[in-house]
């Protein structure tokens, strides 16, 4: 099964469907990777990271720059020094949205709390930058009690809806679709994902799920951390 034909399928299925699909776990460990610290994830029906449409252990973030969101310039994904995350929302979402910003949030907290925020940043990219303008970043921070300003959370905004469809479905695979809600605002299907990736790019772990772990990406962040040194 190549990428795109994983992607399709996963199409079909809706954000809820979505939400429990196939994975990386965060338990297992095997054959090692030079690019990487954490060991192989056990995954279900025996896929290797090639078969998922988003990347996966041992396999390098795209090489997209997306504008930030609350101040000029922009970033390249691939060259963000240190361990960081990486998850894809939109800020009307009423389900998994909140729940993938409030695990970031919780690992954000422990490294305030526990002196190494210097050694960790956070890059959630918005896939609507029709509503998600400044604004709505700022209630969504204000509402999640994330900090942005403790230097190390950072939204990003893709310039356009075109752009926003290149960077997250075309280029890192995160599958997303506008739904039809009667009269009320439009919401999105999409797949819930979280990525932890290592200052040279290649993704460690990829969570996925309604309930990401706060406690197992904290657990693991402090092994790429320290691989780091």
């Amino acid at each position: 099964m190549d990428r795109r034909s994983f992607l399709g399928a996963a199409g079909l299925a809706g954000a809820t469907g979505l939400a429990g699909c196939v994975g990386e776990s965060v338990a297992g460990f095997g054959d090692a990777d030079p690019n990487v610290a954490l060991g192989e994830p056990d995954r279900d029906e025996q896929l290797e990271s090639s078969d998922l449409p988003y990347p996966a252990w041992g396999e390098r973030v795209p090489d997209v720059t997306v504008p930030y969101a609350l101040s000029n310039g922009n970033v390249s994904v691939r060259d963000i020094d240190g361990p960081h995350f990486h998850t894809f929302f939109f800020t009307n979402c009423m389900t998994v949205c909140p729940v993938l910003i409030s695990a970031l949030r919780e690992v954000q907290v422990h490294s305030v709390n526990e002196g190494y925020a210097d050694e960790v940043s956070f890059y959630p990219i918005s896939f609507d930058p029709a509503r998600d303008d400044a604004a709505a970043f700022r209630k969504e921070a204000e509402q999640m009690n994330v900090d942005i300003d403790a230097g190390n959370w950072h939204f990003l905004r893709p310039d356009g809806e075109s752009e926003a469809r290149r960077i997250v479905d075309d280029e890192f695979g995160v599958f997303f679709q506008k739904q039809a809600n009667g009269d009320d605002p439009y919401m999105f299907a999409h797949t819930s994902v979280v990525l932890l990736v290592n200052g040279d790019g290649y993704v460690e772990r990829s969570y996925r799920g309604t309930q990401p772990d706060e406690g197992t990406m904290i657990d693991d962040l402090k092994r790429v951390r320290r691989a780091s040194e």
